[in-house]
């Protein structure tokens, strides 16, 4: 069974497979575009599998997975072009919400 992969090393992973697989990386905002499709094409999945419109022909066979882990691959280019360190990140951002949850929670409690 292979290590878990952390938001850094996937990150890392990424960028060695652009260096030695892909070509280049394309620019930021192409990127941004690219990201735009990923979601919308995740999307489209999610409203076929648990909302209300039904699955066209096109649609048979899209892995709910592999859609999201394009649009984390695209996410994942975008933070290594920017230099952002998203396991940083996402911790910063953790504790952000946990502080604001814990003053929702404090200010509930008042009323």
């Amino acid at each position: 069974m292979s290590e878990p992969i952390t938001i850094a090393g996937a990150q890392q992973q990424v960028d060695e497979w652009i260096k030695t697989i892909g070509v280049r990386y394309f620019n930021e905002l192409t990127n941004l575009g690219i990201l735009m499709e990923e979601v919308g094409e995740l999307s489209r999945i999610m409203v076929r599998q648990f909302g209300e419109q039904s699955f066209k022909e096109s649609d048979q066979g899209k892995d709910l997975g592999d859609e999201m882990a394009d649009v984390l691959w695209v996410l994942i280019c975008l933070a290594n072009q920017t230099g952002t360190d998203l396991q940083e990140a996402f911790k910063r951002n953790m504790e952000k919400k946990t502080i604001r949850d814990k003053d929702r929670h404090i200010n509930n409690d008042k009323l």
